[in-house]
């Protein structure tokens, strides 16, 4: 089994799958622990996922007596432990009791903090920002003697207890996400995932409530909470707020905090009144570009359309994509959009181009033809946006429409 062991140790998932399909055991032990360990060790999702499906078990006692999903909790990982707690269905209760408590220590005592008693050092601990590409969350990564830590484990209690049905209370979720207070940080994250998904009134009042707060910090959470509810989750069954964004309109108009605002305006899009739309106008030279972006998809009526069409010449390509983006699925019949259309084709980024032709073509405007040319040779990472076929469809209409 040493070629499971060392396709292990390198992280090589595809290799190890095709190990086990050819009769390895996923329980091959190295230097005494079985490889489960070692991939839980290293954060390494994949092979883990590989093992486990081949039959590697997340709660086999180890000589110190944990289980390979208890070192996981240890470890930090929010993903790992979802994916090793997940894998037994249903987990025995004196596993889940032994999880949460696990959990709960870590987080109650502090990752540098239990490090140090673990190791016994007093040596600077080694920290290290770690990003999920995928997801878009990071955490951070403590090494002090050997020993690798992740400080997500509010994150692995906040997710095991609602996978368990223990209702924590608002007050005491909303203080875990502010022990990380950063929008992507992943304990932020699942506490607004988690409370978004409850899509009652009592967290919808709670979390409007939380925008009086003199801290902007907690205001940042207020905000992020609401559009987790009003985006919803319609696997659950309930009903989004969707149309609850006009109860956000005073406090849009009072917010200074522009990253605050910027997460107000994007909740209220979801909503249409002609009062989300007078906030969202009042905005239109914003110094921040970030809210200037948003203006547009607060806007419905066809006589605020001159106004939101300035914003294509805006200094910040950011804004200038968004409202690109805007335009393109803006279904309006004004000869000015797609005007506003074509002046975007000449953008200097050609994601702007993009847009700005694929908008033509689902328009069924024939200057899509000419403007496509101006898009220029694409890159890899982008040959598969779709939105580069939209001129071939558009030639495809035209040619059924004149009977070829």
């Amino acid at each position: 089994m040493e070629e499971l062991v060392a396709a292990v140790r390198r992280g090589d998932a595809d290799e190890v799958r095709a190990l086990l399909e050819s009769g390895a055991d996923p329980e091959t032990l190295d230097d005494g622990l079985p490889v489960l360990c070692r991939a839980v060790a290293a954060y390494d999702d994949p092979v883990a996922e590989a093992l486990l499906q081949a039959g590697a078990d997340p709660l086999r006692r180890l000589p110190d007596g944990g289980t390979p999903l208890l070192r996981a909790v240890d470890g930090g990982s929010h993903l790992m432990v979802y994916e090793l707690a997940s894998h037994r269905v249903p987990l025995p209760a004196p596993e889940r009791e032994g999880l949460l408590a696990r959990a709960r220590h870590w987080a109650e005592t502090g990752v540098e903090a239990e490090l140090r008693r673990l190791t016994g050092l007093t040596g600077p601990v080694e920290r290290v920002r770690v990003e999920d590409g995928e997801i878009g969350w990071w955490c951070e990564q403590l090494t002090l003697g050997g020993l690798t830590v992740r400080d997500e484990h509010l994150a692995v209690l906040t997710s095991m207890e609602e996978r368990y049905g223990i209702r924590t209370p608002f007050d005491e979720l909303v203080a875990r996400a502010l022990a990380h207070p950063d929008r992507d940080h992943v304990v932020w994250c699942d506490v607004v995932f988690t409370l978004g998904r409850r899509i009652d009134e009592e967290t919808w009042q709670w979390s409007r409530d939380l925008l009086n707060h003199p801290d902007r910090t907690h205001r940042l959470l207020a905000a992020d909470l609401l559009l987790s509810l009003i985006l919803g989750d319609v696997a659950k069954g309930g009903q989004p707020f969707w149309e609850r964004g006009r109860e956000l309109v005073p406090w849009a108009e009072q917010e200074e905090d522009s990253q605050v605002l910027a997460v107000l305006l994007h909740a209220m899009t979801h909503d249409s009144a002609p009062e989300i739309e007078a906030v969202g106008l009042s905005y239109l030279t914003h110094p921040d570009p970030s809210v200037r972006a948003l203006v547009p998809q607060t806007v419905h009526r066809p006589e605020s359309l001159t106004t939101v069409l300035t914003l294509a010449h805006d200094e910040d390509p950011g804004v200038r994509e968004a409202v690109c983006h805007w335009l393109a699925h803006h279904r309006g019949s004004e000869p000015e959009v797609g005007d506003a259309l074509v002046a975007l084709t000449h953008d200097e980024r050609q994601v702007i181009r993009i847009g700005a032709v694929s908008g033509l073509a689902v328009r069924d405007d024939p200057r899509c033809v000419e403007a496509e040319h101006r898009i220029g040779p694409v890159a890899e990472e982008r040959r598969d946006d779709e939105r580069l076929h939209d001129v071939w469809r558009y030639r495809r209409r035209r040619e059924a429409a004149d009977g070829g």
